[in-house]
C-alpha cells in the first residue's frame, strides 16, 4: 500500500500581515506534480481609516455650508445697505408701478440710444413725462455736443432726440470733468445698468464724477416697490451699496 506524504506549510506571519499562505502538497511514490494554492488574507488592521474619506467628505460639506451661509448673510447686509429709508407705502407703489413700464431695459435702451447718436452715455432715466414714460439717455459726442434721446420703454424705439443747450455756461466745465471721470474706465454705462440689473429693475443710471471714488450710480426697483442705490466701479464692475445718505 502506497503512503501519501502530504506536507502543508502555512506561515502564521502571511496570515497576520496579510500577505500570501502557501500549501504544497506531494505525492511521495508516483512524483506527482506539486500543486500551488495561494490563498489571499486581508488585514484589517492595517492602520487605515476606511472611514476617512467619508469623515473628510462630510468635513468640506461642512465647510462650504458654513462659506455659503457667510456669503448670504454678507449679501443680505449689502443688499440692506443699499435700501432706501423712509419711503412710504404710496411711494412704493409709484415705485412698482415705473418698474412694470420697463419692458425694454436700461441696457437695451442705452444700446438703442447710441445707435441714433454716436457718443459716450453718460446716464440713463426712466422718466414719467405726462402721461407716458420715456427713457432718456444723455450723450456725450466726440465733439463735446451733448444730445438727450428718448427710447420708448415699450418697444426700443427712439422717439425723440435734440441737443442740449449750455443755459447756464457751466457744460464746458461738466464736460471736462465727466470725460477725465471716464478715461480709462472699462465699464461702460450700459455694462453699469447689468450689473444692477442682478438687483432689481433699473430705473436710472449716472455717471458720478465729482466723488473721489469716480463710479456708476444705479437705482433699481424691487417688485414690491422697495428702491436701492448702488455704486458700480467703472474699473472693475464690482457693485456695492451706496451707502451715502447713511
Amino acid at each position: 500500500m502506497k503512503r501519501n506524504i502530504v506536507i502543508a506549510t502555512i506561515t502564521a506571519a502571511a496570515l497576520i500581515g496579510g500577505g500570501t499562505a502557501t500549501a504544497i502538497a506531494v505525492s511521495g511514490d508516483e512524483e506527482a506534480p506539486a500543486k500551488k494554492s495561494n490563498v489571499q488574507v486581508s488585514n484589517d488592521d492595517t492602520g487605515r481609516d476606511d472611514d476617512a474619506n467619508v469623515n473628510n467628505s462630510d468635513d468640506d460639506n461642512d465647510d462650504n455650508d458654513a462659506d455659503d451661509k457667510a456669503e448670504d448673510k454678507a449679501d443680505a447686509a449689502e443688499d440692506k445697505g443699499a435700501t432706501d429709508t423712509g419711503e412710504d407705502a404710496e411711494d412704493k407703489a409709484e415705485n412698482a408701478a415705473d418698474a412694470k413700464v420697463a419692458k425694454v431695459d436700461a441696457a437695451d435702451a442705452i444700446k438703442a440710444a447710441l445707435k441714433n447718436t454716436d457718443g459716450t452715455a453718460v446716464s440713463a432715466d426712466l422718466d414719467d413725462e405726462g402721461t407716458k414714460h420715456v427713457w432718456d439717455v444723455d450723450i456725450l459726442t466726440n465733439g463735446g455736443a451733448w444730445h438727450s434721446v428718448q427710447v420708448d420703454p415699450a418697444t426700443g424705439k427712439v422717439v425723440g432726440s435734440h441737443v442740449d443747450r449750455d443755459d447756464d455756461g457751466d457744460d464746458a466745465a461738466e464736460t471736462a470733468q465727466i470725460r477725465a471721470a471716464l478715461k480709462g474706465s472699462s465699464v461702460t454705462a450700459a455694462e453699469a445698468a447689468k450689473a444692477g440689473a442682478a438687483k432689481g429693475t433699473v430705473t436710472s443710471v449716472d455717471l458720478d464724477e465729482e466723488s473721489t471714488d469716480k463710479a456708476w450710480e444705479v437705482d433699481t426697483t424691487a417688485a414690491n416697490g422697495t428702491g436701492s442705490d448702488w455704486r458700480v466701479n467703472p474699473d472693475s464692475g464690482k457693485i456695492t451699496a451706496d451707502r451715502s445718505n447713511d
